[in-house]
């Protein structure tokens, strides 16, 4: 008979939020290309009599499989290639500094703070600027052969390997992965129509948002070299373009709580496999004849969608220029050197990452017992805010050390050194794509054996090794979270509020701009995509911070609810739009002004606070009018606001 858990014991909230494991398919390609690319490198060093040669390459292969997570090939090279050249400069310069005392602490130091800054640009950056310091770490802390230029010759040579595996299919799936996207983000679509008028409403935008976000960075991210003049690329972004309408007809649709026929989202998957197919002819959508306005809107939306999926031939200028062309890459790189030198929060970071890489180093470096550049590594990995919580990791680092620890013993003492561990690392090295997905803890359990073994080729300690690493994980956390994140405020007294009271002031703004006569369509419609990738950010920052201990977690549980609040006065705006697209009553003047003023003031409020504070609900207007539902969803908001 299983009976309750004392209170006492009950785990707490934001434990189990950092131990339960994310749902996410399996990546079988990747998988696969694992296998290949970190045993291959092991089994030709080998048969050449230089297993330390393989087991270096085969550590780049690792840095590599880490980082082959997109889908679409350019984004692969961008993703792989590029930080292959940081982690070669990274390598090159730790291992010229190799058991130099309080130089190699010194550059450490510097290279620490470079990576810090680069870090913050973008993902890649972000990668590149990991993949430095963790190069630099490890030329820094193992006996690597020599000359100079071989470990990084070996280094890039197996992360370049996960990439040519990568590009294998590429002449016969290009531009498959794109279209897939577009498809996948049409099928969001059509789950959200299915779910109008449910309680499943808001899940289901949440995963438009980001289903959109994704393909209109997988998509845009390849106009800087293609602009207009491929046809394949034109057709993804007027696909992506012609479904917005649809989606912004969905909350006018959701406003009157009354399901949409089947007929409705049958047709969007309709066209979801028509663009993953590829095909172009002509399409019955089965749509069934529109009763009322936010009927007809869904229905006029769906079939303009329906003849850019089936068009031949469509205007390049016309879909680009809407969107707006790239900067030069001249432009974008002055400009994010310039973001990034002039940025507290990179340099704040960068001071972190430095501070505590230092101390690491000079525990190895120079205190006089035997410390390894274990605890660098572990610093690296967990000090990565972008990565999520600082807390989070080194608490699922040390978990997931141990778990694989306990992995790594087995394997250093049954499985003889050399060819035998060949077909290990290929049953190892799957369980890294396998479990990322997962969650960093998991990633941890998988990476783990994998380092140590390959570390035992080129230091032949085997199970020696465990418990030393045992011990310089702990360390690296213990400086992680005392050093990198209990001396900085800003890291666990996480200000939710400001992030929030900017998305409130810019809602403010689209407010004015749904109901204005100036604004074109184009530009309303880029505000509003910016608007919910903008509250996508906010959710993701709360989420973060809903996995810190007590006050900060506890903090964010409360301010929850008025993210959900913040984004429903986004989809009412957006549904009272297309209801005066329709033919409706436009809104006076001065109700958009009144309800723009309630919410500046709600932004105001909430700006720099860290507790909820009462605000006004005083909202009135014509019962009658079209922005009345909006009152109530501000007034609601801001009810929320006040504590209680």
């Amino acid at each position: 008979m299983s009976r309750e858990l004392p209170i006492g014991l009950t785990p707490p909230d934001w434990l189990v939020r950092n131990l339960q494991p994310q749902q996410a398919p399996v990546n079988r390609p990747a998988v696969v290309r694992a296998a290949i690319a970190m045993s291959l490198p092991l089994a030709i060093g080998l048969a050449l009599g230089k297993p330390a040669y393989g087991a270096i390459a085969s550590m780049g292969a690792l840095s590599g499989v880490i980082g082959d997570t997109a889908d679409a090939y350019r984004m692969r090279i961008l993703n792989i290639a590029i930080p292959q050249l940081f982690g070669a400069l990274g390598v090159t310069v730790g291992s010229l500094v190799f058991g130099e005392g309080w130089l190699a602490v010194a550059t450490m130091t510097s290279v620490a703070l470079l990576s810090g800054l680069i870090s913050s640009i973008g993902a890649v950056a972000s990668v590149s600027g990991l993949l430095l310091l963790l190069n630099c770490v490890i030329g820094a802390g193992l006996p690597l052969p020599h000359p100079w230029w071989l470990p990084p010759l070996l280094l890039s040579g197996g992360g370049l390997l996960v990439l040519a595996l990568a590009l294998l299919t590429w002449p016969l799936r290009s531009g498959v992965p794109e279209r897939a996207a577009v498809a996948a983000t049409y099928r969001t679509v059509a789950d959200l129509l299915a779910a109008c008028g449910t309680d499943t409403y808001d899940a289901a935008r949440y995963a438009v948002t980001q289903s959109l976000n994704q393909s209109y960075d997988l998509i845009l991210g390849r106009r800087a070299r293609h602009h207009g003049r491929s046809p394949e690329l034109v057709r993804l972004i007027a696909e992506l373009n012609a479904i917005t309408p649809v989606v912004e007809a969905a909350p006018a649709a959701h406003h009157y709580a009354r399901p949409l026929p089947e007929q409705v989202p049958a047709a969007v998957r309709l066209l979801a496999d028509a663009i993953a197919a590829g095909r172009r002819d002509p399409l019955d959508l089965g749509l069934p004849v529109p009763i009322g306005e936010p009927d007809r809107a869904v229905d006029h939306a769906l079939r303009r969608a329906a003849e850019v999926v089936t068009a031949h031939n469509l205007d390049p200028r016309t879909i680009v220029d809407g969107l707006g062309r790239p900067a030069s890459l001249r432009v974008r790189v002055l400009r994010t050197a310039r973001n990034v030198l002039l940025s507290g929060t990179s340099w704040r970071y960068g001071l972190r990452l430095a501070l505590c890489i230092g101390i690491a180093q000079a525990l190895v470096s120079l205190v006089p017992v035997p410390r390894s550049y274990w605890i660098a590594l572990t610093i690296t990995f967990v000090l990565k805010p972008d990565f999520g919580s600082v807390f989070s990791r080194a608490l699922l680092r040390a978990l997931g050390t141990v778990a694989g620890l306990l992995v790594a013993a087995v394997v250093l003492a049954v499985v003889p050194r050399g060819w035998w561990d060949v077909p290990t690392l290929m049953v190892l090295a799957p369980l890294i794509p396998t479990l990322t997905p997962r969650g960093y803890g998991y990633q941890t359990a998988a990476i783990t054996p994998v380092i140590l073994l390959l570390s035992d080729l080129l230091n032949h300690l085997g199970t020696a090794l465990l418990v030393p690493r045992l011990v310089d994980s702990l360390i690296g956390c213990a400086i992680a979270l005392v050093v990198g994140y209990l001396l900085w405020p800003e890291s666990w007294q996480t200000r939710v509020g400001d992030r929030l009271a900017t998305a409130v002031a810019d809602t403010a703004a689209y407010v004015e701009k749904a109901f204005g006569d100036t604004a074109d369509p184009a530009s309303r419609a880029r505000m509003r995509r910016r608007l919910y990738r903008d509250l996508s950010t906010v959710r993701t920052e709360f989420q973060r911070a809903l996995t810190e201990p007590p006050p900060t977690g506890r903090r964010a549980a409360a301010w929850w609810p008025l993210v959900v609040a913040v984004e429903r006065i986004v989809d009412t705006t957006t549904a009272a739009r297309v209801q005066v697209k329709q033919g409706a009553q436009p809104p006076s003047p001065a109700e958009i002004a009144q309800i723009t003023l309630q919410l500046r003031e709600l932004s105001e409020g909430l700006r720099e606070t860290e507790v909820l504070v009462p605000v006004r609900t005083d909202l009135t207007g014509p019962a009658e009018s079209i922005l009345e539902p909006l009152r109530q969803e501000v007034a609601a908001a801001r009810a929320i606001a006040s504590p209680h």
